[in-house]
C-alpha cells in the first residue's frame, strides 16, 4: 500500500498508484449547487488536495477520476480555463512579498494567455487576465486559492505590513466580485475564518463551509473510509503492536480522531490525515502533526491571550459570535485556535459551542507549546526534564522524581508572572507537568465521592497519588488524600498503591518535603 503522504497533486496520486481517500462526491456537490465558495481548515489536513481535485476536475481530465464516486454523476466533462494561486510558498517579511508572489503566478498565466499592456499592478493584471482566458477559451474561468491568509498570519506581529498586505490583498480579490460575468467557480482555502480577516468585505458572495456540517469531511478521514481504505494497513498496525485489531483502532481513533467541523457532526468526527497516513505507514503511534512545528503566530497568541489548559480540559464554552470577531481585535484565543485545530467543538446548545482538545495527539502537543512559555524555560530544557521525571517514575524511583520537580520549580525566575498571580500560575504549572506525563495513564484534578487529588500517575506496576499544599505540611496533605478517599478507587487493581503528601514554599517557590505511604 502507497501511502500519500506530504503528496498534494491529485493527479500523481491517481497515476502512480497512491491510496486516494475518495472525495469527489463533495467536490460534484460543489460545482453542482454553488459558484464563490470559502473554506477554513487546519495546515495539513488535505486543503491542497481538494485544490488540486478541483483543478483536475475543470480541465477536464475524465480519465483521473475513473472508479470514483464522480465518474457516475458527471455526464459533461467540459474544459475550462484554470487560474490557481497558492501562497503556500511565499515568504512574507518584506513590503513587496505579496506583490511579489502573485506577479510571479499571473507571469506564468500570462505566457499562455498574452499580457494586456505594461499594468503591474496585481490586481489589474489578474483582472485583464481573467478576460483574456475568457475571450480566448470561450469559457469561464476557474479561480482557485490555497492558503489565502498566510501572508497575514505571518505579519501578526508587524501591524503595518499587514495592514499593507490586507490592502493589496482585498483589491486583488475583488475580481471576485467585479468579473463575475467571467468567472465559472471559485474557492478560496486557508486556515483562519475569512471573516476574521475583513479583506473580503467588499465581497457578499463568498459561501463559507467551513462549519456546514454537510461538508464537514471534505478534507480528513473518517471511520467509514478507515474501514474501506486502510483495513489492511490497521491489521499490519496492530499485529507490530501485538494488540487487538479493535486495540489498534481505539488507539489510531484516541490519537488522531475527534475533529468536528460541523454542529451535526458532534460525535462522528474526522481523523488528521496526516497522522493517521503517518501512523499507519510506520505503525506507531508519534505526534507526528506536532513535529512539523506550531506556527509562530499560535504560540504568540496563546501567551498573549493567558491561555488556561485546565480550563480547556473542562470544555470550554464560546458564543456563536465570539466565530465573527476579528482574532486581532478579541480577547479570546479560542476561535483562532479552534480553526487551527488545536480545539474542536464537542457540544453545542443554545448557540453555545463546547470546545475541547480533538484528541491526545493534539492534547499533548498543546500542552507541550505552553509548557516553556509558562515556566520561562527554554524548550529543550524543560523536555529534558520531563523526560527524566517520566523515567524516574517509570522506575519506581519516587524521591528522585520530587527532587527533579523540586530542582526544576526552583530554577523557574521569580519575576516570571506578577506576585498576585502567583498561585495560579504555580496550579498550572503542576497540572502542565503531570499531563506531560505521556507513558502513563494520568488524571489531573481526580474525582472521588468526596473531591479531587492533585493527581494520580498509574504506571504499569504502581499508583502514584499526589495531594499539594501551599505552605502547609505534608500531614495535611496526607490526611486530605485519607480522609477524602482519593485512593479508594485503585486499591484493588493489584498494582502498588503509593500516597504523596507534599509541600509547596511559596517564599522558595519549590516544592518543599513530601512524605509517602504505601498501602
Amino acid at each position: 500500500m502507497k501511502f500519500p503522504i506530504g503528496i498534494q497533486t491529485f493527479e500523481e496520486i491517481r497515476n502512480d498508484g497512491y491510496v486516494y481517500v475518495d472525495k469527489t462526491e463533495f467536490v460534484y456537490n460543489l460545482v453542482s449547487t454553488g459558484k464563490y465558495y470559502f473554506l477554513s481548515r487546519p495546515r495539513r489536513f488535505g486543503k491542497s488536495l481538494l485544490i488540486s481535485t478541483l483543478k483536475s476536475y475543470f480541465e477536464g481530465k475524465k480519465e483521473l477520476f475513473k472508479g470514483l464516486a464522480i465518474e457516475k454523476l458527471e455526464t459533461e466533462w467540459e474544459q475550462y480555463p484554470v487560474l490557481s494561486f497558492s501562497f503556500n510558498l511565499g515568504y512574507f517579511n518584506q513590503p513587496d512579498g505579496v506583490n511579489k508572489m502573485l506577479n510571479s503566478i499571473l507571469d506564468d498565466y500570462e505566457k499562455i494567455y498574452g499580457k494586456d499592456g505594461d499594468e503591474d499592478l496585481p490586481a489589474l493584471r489578474f483582472s485583464k487576465l481573467i478576460k483574456r482566458a475568457y475571450e480566448q477559451t470561450k469559457r469561464k474561468v476557474v479561480i482557485l486559492v490555497d492558503e489565502y491568509d498566510k501572508p497575514l498570519l505571518e505579519t501578526i506581529d508587524n501591524k503595518e505590513l499587514r495592514e499593507t498586505y490586507r490592502a493589496e490583498l482585498k483589491s486583488f480579490y475583488s475580481n471576485l466580485k467585479v468579473e463575475d460575468e467571467y468567472i465559472k467557480f471559485a474557492l478560496l482555502t486557508g486556515v483562519t475564518k475569512f471573516s476574521h480577516m475583513s479583506i473580503f468585505s467588499d465581497l457578499n458572495n463568498l459561501k463559507d463551509i467551513s462549519m456546514n456540517s454537510a461538508y464537514s469531511a471534505i478534507c480528513g478521514i473518517t471511520e467509514d473510509e478507515i474501514t474501506q481504505y486502510f483495513s489492511e494497513a490497521v491489521e499490519k498496525f496492530a499485529a507490530e503492536n501485538e494488540v487487538t485489531f479493535e486495540e489498534a483502532r481505539a488507539l489510531l481513533k484516541r490519537n488522531y480522531d475527534g475533529y468536528h467541523f460541523g454542529v451535526k457532526c458532534v460525535g462522528d468526527g474526522v481523523y488528521n490525515p496526516f497522522s493517521l497516513l503517518n501512523a499507519l505507514s510506520d505503525s506507531t503511534i508519534r505526534h507526528y502533526w506536532f513535529a512539523t512545528g506550531t506556527p509562530t503566530f499560535l504560540t504568540k497568541i496563546m501567551a498573549d491571550k493567558k491561555v488556561d489548559p485546565e480550563k480547556i480540559d473542562k470544555g470550554i464554552t464560546v458564543p456563536l459570535s465570539t466565530f465573527d470577531v476579528p482574532f486581532e481585535e478579541t480577547n479570546s484565543a479560542y476561535p483562532i485556535l479552534y480553526q487551527s485545530g488545536y480545539l474542536t467543538i464537542h457540544g453545542f446548545r443554545n448557540n453555545l459551542y463546547t470546545l475541547r482538545y480533538p484528541n491526545d495527539e493534539v492534547r499533548f502537543g498543546f500542552l507541550d507549546v505552553l509548557f516553556p512559555l509558562y515556566t520561562n524555560q527554554p524548550k529543550a530544557e524543560s523536555g529534558e526534564f520531563m523526560a527524566s521525571f517520566n523515567t524516574a517514575l517509570m522506575d519506581g524511583e519516587l524521591d528522585e522524581a520530587m527532587k527533579l520537580l523540586r530542582a526544576f520549580f526552583s530554577h523557574i525566575p521569580y519575576d516570571v508572572v506578577p506576585e498576585e498571580d502567583r498561585e495560579k500560575q504555580y496550579q498550572l504549572m503542576f497540572y502542565l507537568v503531570f499531563r506531560l506525563c505521556t507513558p502513563f495513564q494520568v488524571r489531573v484534578e481526580e474525582r472521588s465521592a468526596a473531591g479531587r487529588a492533585d493527581a494520580v500517575i498509574e504506571t504499569d506496576d504502581a499508583v502514584y497519588v499526589f495531594e499539594f499544599k501551599i505552605d502547609g505540611t505534608t500531614q495535611e496533605a496526607l490526611q486530605q488524600i485519607n480522609s477524602k478517599g482519593y485512593a479508594i478507587p485503585y486499591s484493588a487493581n493489584g498494582k502498588r498503591l503509593l500516597k504523596i503528601g507534599a509541600t509547596f514554599d511559596s517564599k522558595l517557590r519549590t516544592v518543599g518535603e513530601w512524605s509517602v505511604e504505601e498501602e
